[in-house]
């Protein structure tokens, strides 16, 4: 694995588009990165993180008119991404269109775990030529106890420990929240929350607050 700093991405994007995998940084964790129609290279990420086949991947949106294209987006769903996208927000949405589902199977069907970021990871969907999915670069397995990587530097003992191929790490310096997305499941009428993380639950209340 080779580090590179964020003016670099067209790397990484490059690399992404070859099949192979690459880390970038986020404000939460840095998060490790594959096509997500490439079986092949999500696999690896599971392989690598011990992480269970029924948990799914993120699959990281290129843009809010993106979610609505491909995603069912519920009344909570749009109050939702109108006040937190981009932002460290996640949704299980359900796919429009089951032929597509299955191209992406690694981010979940019929249901995907969807979200926008704002910085080096939201770039990367925005001009990459392939979708992206996308998880926190860390062992899934009990003998991690310390939680998904915040550094470069964190990264790289995950990748030599794990014996994961890994083309690119951006190194975007510390992660300073070191928390996880907030996940709502946005899949029926009433919203649920999945996961508590960075945005508060009083937050997604109040956000949903006109339709529920």
């Amino acid at each position: 694995m080779k580090l590179i700093l964020p003016d670099e991405l067209p790397l990484a994007i490059e690399a992404l588009e070859a099949g192979e995998l690459v880390v970038v940084p986020t404000r939460r964790w840095y998060m490790i990165c594959a096509n997500a129609r490439d079986h092949d290279a999500c696999e690896s990420i599971y392989a690598g993180k011990s992480r269970p086949r029924s948990k799914s991947l993120a699959y990281i949106l290129p843009s809010l008119v993106a979610a609505d294209e491909l995603f069912v987006m519920t009344p909570a769903a749009i109050q939702l991404a109108s006040a937190f996208w981009p932002g460290d927000l996640a949704m299980i949405l359900r796919w429009r269109n089951s032929e597509h589902a299955q191209q992406h199977q690694s981010v979940g069907v019929p249901n995907a775990l969807v979200t926008l970021d704002s910085g080096t990871l939201g770039q990367l969907a925005r001009k990459s030529r392939v979708p992206i999915a996308a998880t926190t670069a860390n062992r899934s397995d009990p003998t991690n106890t310390l939680g998904p990587a915040i550094t470069a530097a964190e990264v790289e003992s995950f990748v030599s420990e794990s014996q994961t191929s890994v083309a690119y790490c951006i190194d975007g310096g510390i992660s300073p929240l070191a928390n996880h997305l907030t996940i709502v499941d946005c899949t029926e009428t009433q919203a649920t929350i999945t996961r508590p993380g960075v945005v508060h639950h009083r937050a997604i209340n109040a956000a949903i607050a006109a339709v529920s």
